[in-house]
């Protein structure tokens, strides 16, 4: 199946079980709150139900915190009666830290950080032994012994496996206990199209470590599989006692090389053992217990309530002095900061692009200010259709280049933007984009007229880089303006 469990920019995702039910937790790069936290109790169907790192003294991102730094693949564990996340910050005054929250709660409020100095490196794992001593295996592959209520190392770090031979990035290290053998869960061949997943086994935690023969056990490098860069995973048991797997991955198109723009995505797959070794795959959505959906996410989004639901994100952080529904009530209003979407320190609020097709509007009163609505990939590579000083225009930034694309008189008062973005079915040659993005305005009769159409190649990652995907919401560029509703429809996937 190309279905990803969770769609959109959730990638490095971690897993744990509490009796039935299941939490998730993946990385949030430059965007604040961080580190989403969701629930399920089918391994399929899955809800946000906060986001682990909601205040300064937890998450400090500067507008000096590039793009695609920040938080980076957290780990979520249960033990001893409490959740357990550990992650790194690749930010100023960041590194290695460990966040508690209580047993009955993972939606939140988690501690501040207990931070862990003399650990270094990325992608953090925790695992405990049944004497209680806490293993912190890091990307490398290597490991420390860690005290985790002062955050002090207990011994000298040592080097546990390298990975298969010849292949590149050894990361996002899991350890478990599994009957009889402690199993060292790794990625490696960098998050691109050569993303694997590889297993050893040994008879402790620190190993030695042996590798599983038939390596990787799962990767979809080479092949002609529409998902691809598969890799960074997770074990869990299922409802029955099966063993499962999320993982990343991605889904590109268009034409060569394939361009992917959601990010990377959260996926699902069985996993069976065989003497003694996992064996991953196929990737699936339809387990053999019965699902539980949960309700749709709606439409519109009215602002309503005194707090942001918690799948709107900012870039870098957030402050009710520059974002608030209390100003004006049943209003977003957003008092700018910085010069516009070029800025780090723009002021944004939005969600991210979970469907190949959609649609997203909002109502915009910008009688003292200047901003609109965006689809974001980066600060150098975004795409907008922004009301100032009486004009509607739509601006394209690509890498070094800025440029107005269309513009026409905007009315006075309120008036509603929207963006669609439709995949790309046919294929006119090798170029192809994976999908184009028409921006516009919806006039009074309610019909939409688009003023420019773009290609979607232009913010994916294999043009932008980096390991982020696309977030569509609102922003201000000048002064104060203020949003009355924010709609996200999905179109056909």
């Amino acid at each position: 199946m190309t279905t990803p469990v969770i769609p959109g920019m959730h990638p490095d995702p971690s897993v744990c079980r509490v009796g039935e039910d299941y939490y998730l937790v993946c990385s949030s790069f430059e965007y604040f709150p961080g580190i989403p936290v969701f629930h399920s109790r089918d391994l399929v169907n899955w809800t946000q139900i906060g986001n682990a790192l909601d205040r300064t003294s937890q998450l400090l991102l500067t507008a000096e915190t590039p793009s695609s730094a920040g938080i980076y693949a957290p780990t979520l564990r249960h033990h001893d009666g409490r959740f357990h996340l550990i992650v790194t910050s690749v930010s100023h005054g960041g590194g290695n830290m460990v966040f508690t929250a209580t047993a009955t709660d993972p939606a939140g409020p988690w501690s501040d950080p207990i931070m862990l100095p003399d650990v270094h490196g990325i992608d953090p794992d925790l695992a405990w032994d049944d004497e209680g001593n806490c293993w912190c295996t890091m990307a490398g592959v290597h490991q420390y012994r860690i005290d985790l209520a002062t955050g002090e190392v207990l011994g000298a770090s040592q080097r546990l496996w390298s990975g298969t031979e010849r292949a590149k990035a050894p990361e996002a290290p899991h350890l478990y206990r599994i009957g009889e053998h402690w199993y060292l869960l790794i990625a490696e061949g960098g998050t691109e199209r050569g993303h694997a997943v590889s297993v050893a086994r040994g008879p402790a935690p620190d190993g030695p470590f042996e590798p599983c023969p038939a390596n990787p056990i799962l990767t979809h490098r080479s092949t002609y599989e529409p998902v691809q860069n598969t890799g960074h995973a997770d074990l869990v048991q299922g409802p029955d006692g099966s063993w499962w797997m999320v993982l990343l991955g991605v889904r590109p198109g268009g034409g060569t090389p394939g361009w992917h723009v959601l990010g990377r995505e959260t996926f699902l797959a069985p996993v069976t053992w065989v003497d003694g070794w996992p064996v991953a795959g196929p990737l699936t959505v339809t387990p053999p217990w019965p699902l539980q959906p949960v309700p749709a996410e709606p439409v519109r989004d009215d602002f309503d309530q005194s707090e942001l639901r918690p799948q709107w994100v900012s870039t870098r952080n957030r402050s009710e002095e520059h974002c608030t529904t209390k100003d004006r009530a049943g209003w977003l209003t957003l008092h700018a900061r910085g010069s516009g979407l070029d800025d780090p320190d723009v002021v944004f609020v939005g969600r991210r692009q979970q469907h190949l097709s959609c649609r997203a509007r909002t109502l915009v009163d910008p009688s003292s200010g200047s901003g609109g609505l965006a689809v974001r990939f980066d600060e150098e590579h975004h795409y907008e259709i922004e009301v100032a000083s009486g004009e509607v225009r739509v601006l394209a930034r690509i890498g070094p280049l800025r440029t107005v694309v269309a513009s026409r008189p905007a009315p006075e008062g309120p008036l509603v933007l929207g963006v669609q973005v439709d995949e790309a079915k046919e294929l006119r040659d090798a170029r192809s984009g994976p999908d184009t993005i028409s921006l516009g305005v919806e006039e009074p009769g309610g019909t939409f007229t688009v003023l420019a159409t773009l290609d979607g190649r232009y913010l994916s990652t294999e043009v932008a880089g980096g390991f982020t995907g696309r977030v569509i919401g609102v922003y201000a560029a000048t002064g104060t303006v203020h949003f009355d509703w924010f709609d996200y429809e999905p179109l056909g996937d």
